[in-house]
């Protein structure tokens, strides 16, 4: 199941999580989210993983079949997991950690009932801790992503015709990505968050509250799914922001670079700038040991002082963060926020995305991916940071 490559980078993550556990009350975990599973196996299957006491963990697997591998089992139901467990000698647990901020109500009870738990805790907040904090082989994944998604965004210049729609020049951009090796799904945390691909965000679209908690909105082509381009047609005078997800290993990058239909209003150019100065100012003091509540502070009052709080992060409904962790999900820690209590540490990767919305000509800003090395942090998604006129 497992190739030589990888499992030196595969069993330093088992002992960080079960480190993790040795640190709760629980006498076992139980992992069957794909994420999880993703970051634990390197590869999606339908089944669970299972810790307990200081061994490897055991992978019992539904689908798909001639998975191999001494850890391995294979079993038709979740309630075939104890006695395959008793008769490898491992006592079934009396508190039992699941991802109770992931699965469904239902399956948390069969669980729960199968293992005859007396007590659960959450794993969630437990795995998403670890992951938090990425290796050297996942930062070179992240670097990898980053490039081609730069490349990427090198090329959107010549995607655009006169008379386009943000939607069709979302379709171009979509299909540049595709062709360069995206897989296209772009996990994010919670079971109210959605997006596809990215966001294209053109002219007064910009200004549309989103349910999502996103930095920006737009209203979307259709209710179920209320985010992005809505059919606005490029015209002169208008910024289009693209908000492309990097998801081209397993783990994504995040990126925004600002388009421009002709020339924008000079207080969108000013904004622009602002944001540029923010992450130049971030970037030289951003490194382990520093609060993320700072960093946020930083880019608030940065954007006070030049006058455009009433744009920062939105406008008619403005986002109460900077900047976020990414990984296998979009949306992990840290987070740059006011109220973060999180400080940067060595293998943090985060986006920085101070963002503007100008009333009437569209979003300006950039998104940059960091990762915070010994002493500093490193650029992930360079590209040329100034408006690009289509």
């Amino acid at each position: 199941m497992f190739s030589n490559t990888i499992l030196p980078e595969l069993r330093s993550r088992w002992s960080k999580i079960q480190s993790k556990i040795n640190e709760t009350e629980a006498d076992g975990c139980l992992i069957g989210g794909n994420v999880n599973l993703f970051y634990l196996a390197n590869r999606i299957f339908s089944g669970y993983c299972y810790f307990a006491n200081e061994s490897e963990p055991l992978f019992f697997v539904k689908r798909p079949v001639n998975l191999q591998g001494d850890n391995v089992i294979y079993i038709r139901k979740p309630e075939d997991i104890p006695a395959l467990l008793a008769e490898r000698g491992i006592a079934l647990p009396k508190t039992l950690l699941l991802e109770t901020d992931e699965l469904s109500y239902n399956e948390i009870a069969r669980l729960q009932t199968a293992f005859s738990a007396t007590k659960l805790l959450n794993a969630t907040t437990l795995l998403r801790a670890v992951r938090t904090i990425k290796s050297d082989y996942e930062i070179e994944l992240l670097r990898h992503s980053g490039k081609i998604h730069a490349d990427c965004y090198r090329e959107i210049p010549k995607l655009y015709r006169s008379g386009m729609t943000d939607i069709d020049f979302s379709i171009e951009i979509e299909k540049l990505f595709r062709q360069k090796g995206s897989l296209g799904l772009f996990r994010v945390f919670g079971n109210s968050m959605e997006i596809f691909m990215g966001s294209i965000l053109a002219g007064k679209n910009a200004e549309a509250a989103s349910p999502y908690d996103f930095a920006m909105g737009g209203e979307g082509i259709h209710p179920s799914l209320p985010v992005g381009c809505n059919g606005t047609k490029l015209t002169e005078g208008m910024a289009v922001m693209v908000d492309m997800g990097g998801t081209f290993t397993g783990y994504i990058t995040d990126m925004t670079r600002i388009f421009s239909v002709g020339k924008l209003t000079e207080l969108a150019y000013k904004a622009h700038q602002v944001s540029i100065e923010i992450h130049r100012e971030i970037e030289s003091i951003a490194k382990p040991g520093v609060a993320t509540a700072d960093l946020y502070q930083i880019a608030l009052l940065k954007a006070e002082k030049s006058g455009l709080s009433d744009y920062f992060m939105g406008y008619k409904q403005q986002a109460g963060f900077v900047g976020h962790g990414v990984g296998i999900e979009i949306n992990e820690s840290p987070v740059l926020a006011p109220r973060s209590k999180e400080i940067l540490t060595e293998g943090h990767v985060f986006a920085l995305e101070p963002k503007f919305v100008i009333p009437g000509t569209g979003a300006v800003g950039i998104e940059n991916t960091f990762v915070v090395n010994k002493n500093s942090v490193e650029n992930l998604t360079d590209l040329e940071e100034e408006i690009i006129s289509l």
